[in-house]
C-alpha cells in the first residue's frame, strides 16, 4: 500500500500561482501512474493532470496551460503547480497512486490510493 502525503494548499487570490506538493512512502519510479485529483463541493472528483513512470503527462481540459504536474523521483515527490488560480479551482485537491494502469490508461488513471487532500481556496 503506498501512503500519499499532500502539502502546499491554502487560501489565493485568483490570479495567483499556487504549488501543491505530494510526498509517496516508497519510489514513485516504481508506480505507473501519480496523479492529482480535485473535488469541489457538491461535484465528483475529477482528474486534473496525471504522470507516467515514463513521464508522460495528461491534463484535464480545464487547467490545460494554466497547470504543470512534475516530480522528483529522488525525493518520491510529485508536484502540481497552478497558475492563474480561478475562483472555480476552489477544492480539495488529492494526490493518487496507481501501480495497476498499463498504457494509455495511466494517463487516464483513476488513481488508487489517496492522500488525505489539501484544500485550495481561490477567493479576492
Amino acid at each position: 500500500q503506498v501512503q500519499l502525503v499532500e502539502s502546499g494548499g491554502g487560501l489565493v487570490q485568483p490570479g495567483a500561482s499556487l504549488t501543491l506538493s505530494c510526498t509517496a512512502s516508497e519510489s514513485i519510479s516504481s508506480i505507473n501512474a501519480m496523479a492529482w485529483f480535485r473535488q469541489a463541493p457538491g461535484k465528483e472528483r475529477e482528474l486534473v493532470a496525471a504522470i507516467t513512470s515514463g513521464g508522460g503527462m495528461n491534463y484535464a481540459d480545464i487547467v490545460v496551460g494554466r497547470a504543470t504536474i512534475s516530480r522528483d523521483a529522488a525525493k518520491n515527490m510529485v508536484f502540481l503547480q497552478m497558475r492563474r488560480l480561478k475562483v472555480e479551482d476552489t477544492a480539495v485537491y488529492y494526490c493518487s497512486a496507481d501501480k495497476d494502469c498499463t498504457g494509455y490508461g495511466c494517463y487516464k488513471t483513476r488513481g488508487k490510493y489517496w492522500g488525505q487532500g489539501t484544500q485550495v481556496t481561490v477567493s479576492s
